[in-house]
Formats: structure tokens, sequence, C-alpha cells
């Protein structure tokens, strides 16, 4: 089979302009296989993946999702379809690229299929949602997320416009080729910074570019996290120096940029080198002082500027995002270094600065030591900003990656 557009829509209510972005790729020959992900009307035009299709891909019916009359769960079931027909179709061949249009629930829908894709596949979603908040549509992937300006209702010459500039774009993403791996490329490394461990990043990034390797750094805002492990998972990465573990420190307490539950297991199960240290976890992020919970007020904040409110990390809660450390660490099938950096976590976490409380750095690292099964855990009497952790830090990682070969 010849790969293939997958054009994602719900085509009781989006069949016409469905239609003619098909229209217009097909014109252009660019092949395409409509999928509707619609439930409940009757689709406007023939889809070559049926609504049946996809509610059978989800283990359900069509009738059964009907006769519940529950909106939210028919998009649920859509999604679940969804993703499946689509990472079932690239591990075929079949699929090219996602194009994908409509309001929440198939922007829902039709993203959760483009997430189910890895880097590089061109996913395109033309959404009315797209000038707002679209991380939840995103996630951790390369989406193109095109505003619609005004509701995907018919075609007009707003619509046209906008259609057309997708379907533009999906032509050129699938008809260009991709480049190529070259035999020099060098090994990624992937790590994690933050403004207040900066300093320890960038100098362990150049000594690792200095041996050789190619580093990725993600910032570490829920979704830098999220990409770094995606990008694991998909086999792309070499070694990991996790230096600046704070997402944890918001997935625990309940901060904003929290990177989820998995976060910190995905070089563990891929089995690649990676050298983890505490960076960032005194503090949970929130955003202005107004956005910080009830619950927190009697809390100690440093006011970073004025979208972002820091939080300190207690003693107690130090205690226990060290001993989930220790226990994803201790699970990992790779090589594996903690570096724990005795003088402070952060910037603001030293002597003299507002976050500086040896006492909940001893909860932490404690924690870590009395969990750590089977894993190196290296003590240094400094802050993780000193130039000396920086290299010992990408020094061990190289050393675990040669062992690793």
């Amino acid at each position: 089979m010849i790969p293939s557009v997958f054009l994602f829509a719900t085509l009781d209510t989006k069949g016409r302009e469905a239609d003619f972005v098909r229209g217009l790729l097909t014109s252009w020959g660019v092949a395409v296989t409509l999928v509707d992900v619609g439930a409940l009307g009757t689709p406007a035009v023939t889809a070559d993946v049926t609504r049946e299709r996809i509610f059978e891909l989800a283990e359900t019916t069509i009738e059964a999702v009907r006769t519940r009359a529950d909106r939210g769960e028919a998009v649920t079931k859509a999604a679940a379809g969804a993703t499946r027909l689509a990472r079932d179709a690239y591990a075929r061949g079949e699929v090219s690229g996602i194009l994908g249009l409509g309001g929440s629930a198939g922007t829902t829908i039709a993203t959760a299929a483009m997430r189910a894709l890895p880097l590089g596949v061109p996913k395109v979603m033309i959404s009315t949602l797209a000038s707002g908040m679209v991380r939840q549509f995103v996630g951790d992937k390369d989406i193109f997320m095109l505003n619609s300006v005004v509701d995907i209702l018919g075609i007009n010459r707003i619509s046209r416009e906008v259609l057309s500039q997708a379907a533009r774009a999906m032509a050129g993403l699938v008809t260009y080729p991709r480049p190529e791996a070259h035999a020099n490329d060098k090994p990624l490394v992937a790590a994690t910074m933050f403004g207040v461990t900066t300093a320890c990043v960038e100098r362990a990034r150049e000594t690792l570019e200095r041996a050789g390797c190619e580093v990725l750094v993600f910032h570490a805002t829920g979704n830098g996290g999220q990409a770094m492990e995606s990008l694991v998972c998909e086999g792309l990465i070499a070694g990991v120096l996790d230096l600046t573990t704070t997402e944890l420190a918001d997935e625990h307490v309940g901060g904003f940029l929290s990177a989820g539950p998995d976060r910190l297991t995905a070089a563990g199960q891929a089995g690649i080198p990676q050298v983890v240290s505490t960076g960032a976890l005194d503090m949970a992020n929130f955003y202005a002082t107004e956005s910080v919970p009830a619950r927190f007020k009697d809390r100690l904040f440093y006011k970073h500027n004025a979208n972002v409110t820091l939080m300190r990390t207690t003693p107690e809660e130090n205690a226990g995002i060290g001993a989930s450390i220790a226990q994803k660490l201790s699970a990992a099938t790779g090589p594996v270094a903690v570096l724990l950096p005795g003088r402070g976590v952060s910037a603001i976490d030293k002597e003299g600065q507002p976050f500086d409380d040896p006492i909940a750095r001893a909860a932490l690292h404690d924690a870590i030591r009395a969990g750590a099964h089977g894993i190196e855990v290296i003590d240094m009497d400094r802050h993780i900003n000193d130039p000396e952790f920086a290299d010992a830090a990408a020094a061990k990682l190289l050393e675990l990656m040669r062992l690793g070969r």
C-alpha cells in the first residue's frame, strides 16, 4: 500500500470540510485515507475507514456508544480507536502523515492519534482551540496546531483559506524528503536544565560536546521532561544527564510543572546509561502569586518573576521525593549513577540564599541513599552549580556510556 495521509474528522459535522481538504491533496498527487471518527449523525461523505471500524478498534461498537448517549465516552472511545488505527498503520508502513480538523472533540481524537506516532511523522491539526492552551493536545510531540479562525462549518472565504493552508502544509511535509541520517552523527545525550541549574548544565554540556556527543537540553517545565522521556522511548538517546529532576517535586507536591508519574523511568526501562541528580528539587512551581492554592498559604515562597512563584519543599516532602527517585532508579536495567550535591541543589538553595535548608537537603539525600539498590550513589561536598560538580557529572556519564558500548 502506498503511504497515505490519514485525514481524521467527524464526517457528520465536518464532512464537507474534510472532503474539500481531501480533494486538494489528491489533486496534488497525495494519497489520502479519510477516517470518520464521528458517532451520532449521518456522515456527509463516504469514509475510507468507517466510524464502525474506529469503535471496533476501541473494543466496543457504535451501537453501544449510542445507547449510552454519553458524549464524553464516545470521544474517549473514538480517540482510543483512532490511536490504535494510526499506530498499527504506521507499523505497516502505511502512514505518511496525519491531518485532523475539528472542534474540541475532533481535536481530542485526532491529536491522540498523532501522539501515537514518533517524531518526524508530519502532524497537522486544524482546530477551533488552537489559539488557546494546547499542551493537552500537543503533549511532547511535533504537532502543528493551526487556528481555524472561524468555526469549521461550511466552506467560506475564511475557512477555504485556512483549510487550504493546512492542505498545502501537509502536501509539502510529505512530498519533500526528510533529511537523511549521517554516518558521522554523534551520540545523542539528553540533559535537563532549569534557570537555577543553568551553570551546571552548560558546563557539563561543553564537556560532553568536547568528548564527541551531541547534547539536547530540555527545559524541565513538565513538557520538557515528557519530551525527553518520549525521545528515550523512541530509541534516539544514547545517554541521559538528568541533573534537574525538579518536575518530580511538582508531581509530588502539586505544583504546575509536573511531567507526570512516569518521569524518570524511560532511561531505566530502555537500559541506557543515566546520571541523575537532585537539581531544583528545593522548589515546586506555580504561576503568579494568586495561582498558589490556599492550602500552601503559610509556606516559604520566592517570586522568580511576575508569572512564576516558587515554593520551598519541606523536609517531609523531600523525603518522599527521594524515596520515589530511589525506587525508580533501582528498577533500571542499565547503568545508573546518582550524584548528590551536599551544599545545595539550586541557585537559591545555598548558604545566604532564600531556599537554603540543610535539613531538607539531608532528608532528600538520605532517602535516596536508603532506598537505592544496585546503583552507584556519589556524595559530593559541592553545590550543584560548582564547576567541579558539573565536571564530575559529565565524566561519570561518559564513563557509563563507554561501559554501555
